[in-house]
């Protein structure tokens, strides 16, 4: 897939047009990649500067996922992952080395749940196609190039990626992120309503009926006064730390106490680290206070808030997920062959 595909597919819920699938020499690939910026000329606006000029693996998919639900804290950790030697610099094998056990973990884990498959479809809603046939091993092997790759390793693949930039690259993923949700709201504007950042809270939840919680927001702000972007980034970066919090909440269900403002903000902090603004906390308060009681329970925040993390990847499907994904499977396998025949003609002209 492509940067645009997929910035598309975490921030939107179907793909704005249909995407054709098409393979690619070697010399095309090269030309795509040519124009991948250095890792420390990165900025927020990576993805969609590069729109198709750019691949993105399967696995490295799986990795940017991961990027864009973990808290600050953890990066630190995630670069450590990678620095399998310690001298506090990743090299090119190194990250294909732990992007590997990665794939694998995930392969064994589709024998679990349906996550991974979760994953797969929306892939192939956007343009991505892949299979568990070992063919795409060795295909993956032969276009070894790829956009990331060529953004932390050099055209070359011969620098090194250190923790500074390393660390710039996630935050600007996170950042950019946001920035095309609150940016498709806010319709040039500084802010956005109180109620565009309950619809965005609600998107890829399992809550059924938004209506009564879209509906608390008009009756209980009736002057507004609207939901900035650094509000909006803060809660987003409270939301990947959200474990945390959750065992906070449970100390107040322990004893038998429910959460005020006040002792929200003061959770998030202990459990953070941020202060959320005192508007953007009484927001959360109306938008998720059902029985408003002016309490919010763990029930009532925490589960709907670890399906919004997901960005939709635990929901179940409305149409026989287990029919939908053979069909899916059946058709990349098909596209897999015929690539695998391109490939292995080259080969033997070659």
């Amino acid at each position: 897939m492509t940067p645009y595909d997929f910035i598309q597919s975490v921030t939107s819920d179907a793909p704005k047009r249909a995407k054709k699938w098409r393979s690619l020499s070697k010399q095309e690939l090269n030309q795509i990649l040519i124009e991948t910026p250095p890792v420390w000329k990165g900025s927020s606006k990576l993805f969609r500067n590069l729109r198709e000029k750019g691949l993105i693996s399967y696995t490295e998919y799986l990795f940017l996922l991961c990027i864009l639900t973990k808290p600050h804290a953890g990066f630190k950790i995630a670069f450590n992952m990678f620095d399998t030697d310690g001298n506090e610099m990743v090299d090119k094998k190194e990250f294909l080395v732990l992007q590997e056990i990665f794939r694998k973990k995930n392969e064994k884990r589709e024998k679990k749940g349906d996550e991974e498959k979760r994953i797969m479809l929306r892939l192939q809603l956007y343009g991505y196609h892949t299979s568990t046939n070992s063919r795409a091993d060795d295909i993956s092997n032969l276009l070894s190039d790829t956009t990331l790759l060529v953004h932390f390793f050099g055209k070359k693949g011969k620098a090194e990626l250190n923790f500074d930039d390393f660390y710039r690259f996630m935050d600007n993923l996170q950042t950019e992120v946001l920035e095309i949700e609150f940016l498709s709201y806010s319709n040039g504007m500084n802010t956005i309503s109180e109620e565009d950042f309950a619809h965005i809270l609600l998107r890829y939840t399992n809550v059924e009926n938004t209506s009564s919680y879209l509906e608390n927001v008009r009756c209980r702000i009736p002057e507004e006064k609207g939901i900035t972007f650094d509000e909006f980034r803060s809660f987003f970066q409270f939301l990947n730390n959200l474990e945390d919090f959750a065992i906070a909440m449970q100390m107040y269900n322990f004893a038998n106490r429910s959460i005020g403002q006040d002792e929200f903000k003061r959770a998030v902090y202990v459990a953070t680290g941020l202060k959320l603004s005192a508007h953007l906390v009484n927001t959360v308060f109306k938008i998720f206070d059902v029985d408003r009681d002016d309490q919010l329970s763990y029930k009532e925040f925490i589960g709907i808030m670890k399906d919004r993390l997901n960005r939709g990847f635990r929901e179940t499907p409305k149409y026989g997920l287990k029919d939908y994904y053979v069909c899916v499977t059946t058709v990349t396998s098909e596209h897999l062959r015929e690539l695998w025949k391109q490939f292995r003609s080259r080969d033997m002209l070659g």
